[in-house]
């Protein structure tokens, strides 16, 4: 579809970060791409935690445009872009790393200088910029668009940027088929840990507060699901009586809870594992027996981020649907109540999983 079939309007509209708890909807100017670049209209963009800790705690400057998880439409190419073509749906991924670095040569992507830019943006300091109607996407973050599949949506396209760090933290593990990992915590992030695990072969028992999120655990193949402390019943007792005494082989810790980390660690066997994956929140301090890790070799590990070598596999599993994340999508906002999307992601009910910011689809214009 040439360029000079498009009609791409001059200003948009955007949800701009202004401060803690400050999101307003203004009008900005359509992103300028430059040789090697992509302009896309965005479609959906799913709300992370990482950004609401961000708009909720203030911990970078204003203004920007946050929203990471994203999906939308090519509508223009900068000079010598090759491999992409106007009218094409597509995810999109706002970090890739250098591969070359000390850091990448050791695998540790997420702590790579290139990967720490953000090479996606609405305007301002490069943040996302998914919660505005087109975006800016740069020359080193071009190899992690992935096409979407005609009969995939632009909502499982969104998904793919979730999924690839989740399937990190599984990659982390070193589980074997039969073994029994815990995931506490059966929100969204839990519930794609408990689906990719019980894909592995791996035996997994879900806890959570909400009963709905134990039903759904159940088909996303949890074989068994438990509400801890729930009539004195404590996770060490649950994990005693599935293991008989042995203790489980890992922990997925998939709530920002440090007494459900230091439950975890206590109930992991000798030479077991403890992922964290939702303590990002610089400052928070949590007491730990530190002969658990050295006597009896508890491995107490982190993921953070995703794994751009990994975007192949994750495509393969969402639009195959063997991890079916349309099944994660309980809410949808248009553009205009994202703040109201980002308080309800940060404070999240029985009834709600993964909320996205949805757009009117886009249409070509000849």
């Amino acid at each position: 579809m040439p360029q000079s079939n498009l009609l791409i309007p001059k200003t948009m509209r955007a949800v701009v970060y202004r401060g803690a708890h400050d999101l307003r909807v203004e009008t900005l100017p359509v992103p300028t791409i430059r040789a090697g670049e992509l302009l896309v209209r965005v479609a959906v963009c799913g709300v992370c935690p990482t950004d609401i800790k961000k708009i909720h705690y203030g911990t970078v400057p204003p203004p920007r445009v946050f929203g990471h998880e994203t999906a939308g439409t090519v509508v223009k190419l900068g000079r010598g872009v090759r491999g992409f073509q106007v009218g094409e749906r597509v995810a999109l991924h706002h970090h890739v790393p250098c591969l070359d670095c000390h850091f990448c040569r050791h695998q540790a992507f997420a702590q790579c200088e290139q990967y720490k830019r953000t090479g996606i943006t609405a305007g301002f300091e490069p943040a996302g910029g998914g919660y505005a109607e087109f975006v800016r996407v740069m020359p080193f973050v071009l190899p992690g668009v992935v096409k979407i599949p005609p009969r995939n949506s632009f909502e499982e396209g969104a998904m793919l940027e979730p999924v690839n760090t989740v399937l990190k933290g599984v990659e982390r593990l070193r589980l074997l088929a039969g073994d029994v990992a815990l995931v506490a915590g059966q929100g969204p992030i839990g519930l794609m840990f408990t689906r990719l695990l019980a894909l592995r072969g791996i035996k997994v028992l879900a806890t959570d507060l909400f009963e709905s999120r134990l039903k759904l655990a159940r088909t996303f193949g949890a074989r068994w699901v438990e509400q801890p402390n729930r009539e004195g019943i404590s996770l060490a007792s649950i994990v005693s009586r599935i293991t008989r005494g042995r203790g489980l082989d890992a922990a997925v810790i998939a709530v920002a809870s440090a007494a459900v980390m230091q439950e975890a660690q206590q109930s992991v066997r000798g030479g077991g594992q403890v992922l964290l994956f939702s303590h990002t929140k610089r400052g928070d301090h949590c007491p730990t027996d530190l002969a658990t890790i050295c006597v009896d070799e508890k491995d107490l590990i982190g993921s953070y981020s995703a794994d751009y070598l990994l975007q192949s596999k994750v495509a393969h599993l969402v639009f195959s649907r063997k991890l079916d994340t349309r099944r994660l999508i309980t809410h949808r906002f248009p553009l205009d109540q994202t703040a109201a999307a980002v308080d309800l992601a940060s404070a999240p009910t029985p009834e709600s999983l993964k909320v996205l910011v949805s757009q009117e689809p886009f249409r070509i214009i000849q």
